[in-house]
Parts: C-alpha cells; sequence; structure tokens
C-alpha cells in the first residue's frame, strides 16, 4: 500500500469502511481487507488450522464467510456489525472464531472416519514412505491437491529434517505445524490408495 492509499483507508471511518465493503467497492475492500489488515489475518493463519495454502486465500475465505447471506435472515455476517468495537478487534474475533470451526469440523470429519471403522486410513505412513521410490514419491507429491501439504511430506520425509525444522521453513507454528502434518498424511494416503501405490 503507498502513502496515498494508506492515508486514505486511515481516513475512513468503520461505518464508511463497512458500507463500502458491503457495497462491493473493491478498491476499499482491497485496501481494508487485504493490505490494511493483512498483519492481523496473517498472525491467525499461522497459529490455527486453515487448510489454505496462503493467507490470501484465507482472507478470501473470511471475506465470502463475512458477506454470505445466511438462510434464515438473508443478512449478511458483516451487515450485523454493531460497531460496539472497532472493526479490526471485530474482523480478529471472526476469524479465531472461523478457525475454530474449521477445526471442530475436521475433528467431526476425522471421528466420523474413525467411527466407520477405517483406522487404518489414518495411520501414521512414514515407516511405508521409506518403502517407496523416489519417482513414485514424487507422483504422489505432485498429485496432492494441497501444495503445502505436499511440502510438509518432502520436507519431512523425502529430506528428512526435523518437524522443528519443517515448520520453521515453512513459517508455521508448532500447533498448526503438527495439525496441517497429520492433514498432509491422511491426503497422501488418499493419493497412494487411489494410485494403487500403498
Amino acid at each position: 500500500m503507498d502513502f496515498n492509499e494508506h492515508q486514505y483507508i486511515e481516513s475512513l471511518t468503520d461505518v464508511e469502511i463497512v458500507s463500502a465493503i458491503l457495497n462491493k467497492d473493491a478498491r476499499i475492500t482491497r485496501l481494508f481487507l487485504y493490505e490494511k489488515c493483512y498483519p492481523l489475518f496473517k498472525t491467525r493463519y499461522d497459529k490455527y488450522y486453515t487448510d489454505c495454502e496462503s493467507c490470501i486465500e484465507f482472507i478470501n475465505e473470511i471475506y465470502t464467510y463475512i458477506m454470505t447471506p445466511g438462510v434464515k435472515t438473508g443478512r449478511c455476517y458483516l451487515s450485523t456489525f454493531g460497531f460496539s468495537c472497532s472493526l479490526t478487534c471485530w474482523l480478529k474475533i471472526v476469524a479465531e472464531n472461523y478457525c475454530h470451526q474449521l477445526f471442530k469440523k475436521r475433528l467431526d470429519v476425522i471421528d466420523s472416519i474413525e467411527d466407520v471403522g477405517d483406522s487404518k486410513f489414518l495411520e501414521p505412513i512414514s515407516n511405508e514412505i521409506d518403502s517407496f521410490s523416489k519417482q513414485d514419491m514424487e507422483v504422489a507429491l505432485r498429485l496432492m491437491p494441497n501444495k503445502r501439504y505436499s511440502s510438509i511430506i518432502r520436507f519431512r520425509y523425502i529430506e528428512e529434517k526435523s518437524s522443528e525444522e519443517t515448520a520453521e521453513i515453512l513459517g508455521m507454528t508448532m500447533e498448526n505445524y503438527y495439525n496441517k502434518h497429520r492433514l498432509a498424511k491422511v491426503q497422501l494416503a488418499k493419493i497412494l490408495r487411489k494410485e494403487n501405490m500403498l
């Protein structure tokens, strides 16, 4: 954000910003959510489970979350903002609650998989990785839809870096790393089974 844009967004009140975002003003939405609030979202993205490949993807999800009309009310979440705190404070709470909801959904999915007796699906696969050729593993990693997950597998098992080193390379907290590491193994196991490699 250049100096003039920074001055401009700082000159707006929360009421003006909310109104502009609700009216789908692309400039103010970009300046406020994607630039001014980027550090706020990046902190939450690094700290919590999101399953997003980048912070921008996370901001896109939050934008969709606050702008999608509710089924019962027909009103979007942002339109319910009551201005009892600052807009940035409200967004921080929204982002954290959103991450907690995602984490709970992920646990529910994992529990449902385990409930149907497919616990082998979630077993750690680190021992099996050693038995694959490098070429097979490269194919499997390319097939993984989430590139962040494939990076975790590559650093942790192919390059044999420690969990701490992998987390540091990927700019993750250890809590976030452990969450994403487990999901990465589940995703890799799906790919290996689909390709009849496991």
